[in-house]
């Protein structure tokens, strides 16, 4: 084949491939980055569970994921937070509802979840832990326990991945009390209305260091093996509505970059996520796909 022959395939080639990239990037400018972008201004939801989103004594807000989410805005030029307070059990809803733009609250990816919202990349992984009364009265060391003595029940953030776990590893509904945040959990330890409160290591942890724990204590040892735990279980990330692909995959590119320098380790260690709790090199797409 002559060299004008080749030249001419390859600069046909390129016409093609330029022409495929246009009509894939027509496709997925849905107008959602554009519409952020050119308010300046991105809704962000959050419910208050530390270490993950709450309020500041002055109100303002803070945590682990409504401060990365800041950095992500900044880097993608959005200079402007309007935060939307929510019962962690809401926020999927009013992402749908479109009166908010990205869930920042310690959300873990779930199947379940991902049939309804978009995940980000993850931001961090974590283990369950649990909170009961002082001294440890019914001797719960793991959820085999807990499962094992008819008499016990937990208490489970509404909407949280640790009821869903606990009614999969066949804890009745009945031994189950929903709360709508920690602070109501630790109270219905405290009060008996509950055995235990199970959350993930974080947030007990930053109620211990908080001195938030009252009459109460975390369960030591703890094993998280005593109920069925799979490799996807305690990832979690920001949620968009599954239409809003441009934003998804623009906030990602960012989140990426941020997660590569200090900025990111920095904001998790204000928090006590130590290296143990670092989302590591997995991608969303491999967690649903387990």
């Amino acid at each position: 084949m002559s060299r004008a022959r080749i030249l001419l395939w390859i600069v046909l080639g390129a016409l093609v491939s330029a022409g495929m990239l246009s009509l894939y990037m027509r496709r997925a400018d849905d107008g959602s980055l554009e519409r952020i972008r050119k308010s300046g201004v991105i809704r962000i939801g959050y419910a208050v569970e530390a270490p993950y989103a709450f309020l500041t004594p002055s109100g303002e807000v803070t945590g682990q994921s409504p401060l990365v989410a800041r950095a992500v805005a900044l880097r993608l030029g959005v200079k402007h937070v309007q935060w939307r307070l929510s019962e962690f059990a809401d926020l999927i809803g009013e992402l749908k509802a479109g009166r908010i733009d990205v869930i920042a609250a310690g959300m873990f990816i779930t199947p379940e979840r991902a049939a309804q919202v978009a995940f980000s990349e993850p931001i961090f992984h974590v283990r369950p832990a649990l909170l009961v009364a002082k001294g440890n009265p019914k001797r719960l060391h793991d959820f085999a326990d807990v499962l094992a003595n008819e008499r016990v029940r937990i208490a489970v953030l509404t909407g949280a991945v640790e009821a869903e776990a606990l009614l999969r590893a066949g804890l009745p509904e009945g031994r189950l009390v929903m709360i709508p945040d920690a602070q109501t959990g630790r109270a219905a330890v405290e009060t008996g209305m509950a055995d235990g409160l199970a959350l993930s290591s974080p947030t007990i942890n930053w109620m211990a260091v908080s001195d938030q724990l009252g009459r109460a204590e975390i369960a030591r040892p703890f094993d998280e093996a005593g109920i069925a735990l799979d490799g996807r279980s305690g990832y979690g990330a920001f949620a968009f509505r599954k239409e809003d692909r441009a934003l998804l995959a623009a906030w990602n590119a960012e989140l990426n970059a941020l997660k590569a320098g200090p900025a990111f380790l920095d904001i998790m260690d204000d928090f006590g996520f130590g290296p143990e709790e670092l989302p590591g090199s997995v991608t969303t797409r491999e967690l649903l796909s387990q």
